[in-house]
């Protein structure tokens, strides 16, 4: 119960505050579904929250998304996606792992963990650092935008942010820059989940059996109930709060799989 009530505050509260982001559900959901999931298993989950999520966005305002950026941002992170997805099984397989003992603590740390709580520090200092907080690129930036975005994507599912950061000083509109994000992120959503899903099936794995169903189907619904809210009561919180609490907690969740503590 407590996993259920965890996973749909976090999916209902960042759904709604990546609305006028453009980014925070995929940061914050991994963190927390990597509390009661494998670091492999919590990224995919969160892909699949992530992925319904933008659906649910883009029906409501895709037809704002601005086709130029969509293309020049989109097919290059499209791209970059299947190789961040592909390094991501390829890190899962990975048969090694460092283990030693803290105190009468045993600790083992693989490199799928350590991988994803390295990228999960990195992100949270992107989020807490003034200096990478204000960062803005202006059009030409935009394939490069993609490349970087949709790997980390793929590999993490970190791609809000860097994308925001590149998509924030093109000119759009409001729902220009909403659409414009939501049908990205669908994008890159749908290519992922594609490889992960491949991958599980290349090693042997069903659909069905997928342990993550019963939070992912929670996570998805709050998140719609988050966009619905986030549309009509959420316009006045401050970024700059959603930005601090988000990196808090994936700095904390990165050190804990470096650690081997998670």
């Amino acid at each position: 119960m407590t996993a259920y009530l965890t996973v749909s505050l976090a999916a209902l509260l960042a759904a709604g505050l990546t609305m006028y982001s453009g980014f925070g559900l995929g940061t914050l959901l991994l963190p927390v579904f990597a509390l009661f999931f494998p670091a492999e298993v919590a990224v995919v989950a969160t892909a699949l929250v992530h992925g319904a999520n933008n659906v649910f966005k883009a029906s409501l305002l895709g037809r704002y998304a601005d086709r130029d950026v969509v293309l020049k941002f989109g097919l290059p992170a499209i791209a970059a996606a299947v190789l961040g997805a592909m390094a991501l099984g390829w890190v899962a397989q990975s048969g090694s792992s460092i283990s030693f003992q803290l105190e009468q603590t045993a600790i083992k740390i693989t490199p799928i963990k350590l991988v994803i709580g390295l990228l999960m520090i990195g992100f949270a200092l992107f989020e807490l650092l003034p200096r990478f907080r204000s960062m803005a690129f202006t059009r030409r930036y935009l394939p490069l935008g993609g490349l970087l975005s949709g790997f980390f994507g793929g590999l993490s599912g970190h791609q809000g942010a860097l994308r925001s950061a590149f998509l924030a000083k093109t000119g759009l509109s409001t729902q220009g820059f909403v659409g414009t994000n939501a049908l990205i992120g669908l994008l890159v959503d749908l290519t992922r989940i594609s490889v992960y899903a491949s991958l599980f099936i290349g090693a042997g794995g069903q659909l069905g059996d997928f342990i993550a169903w019963p939070l992912v189907i929670t996570g998805a619904l709050s998140a719609f109930a988050g966009v619905l809210l986030g549309k009509r009561y959420l316009n006045k919180v401050t970024m700059a709060s959603v930005q601090s609490f988000v990196g808090v907690l994936l700095f904390g969740v990165g050190l804990a799989l470096v650690f081997g503590v998670l």
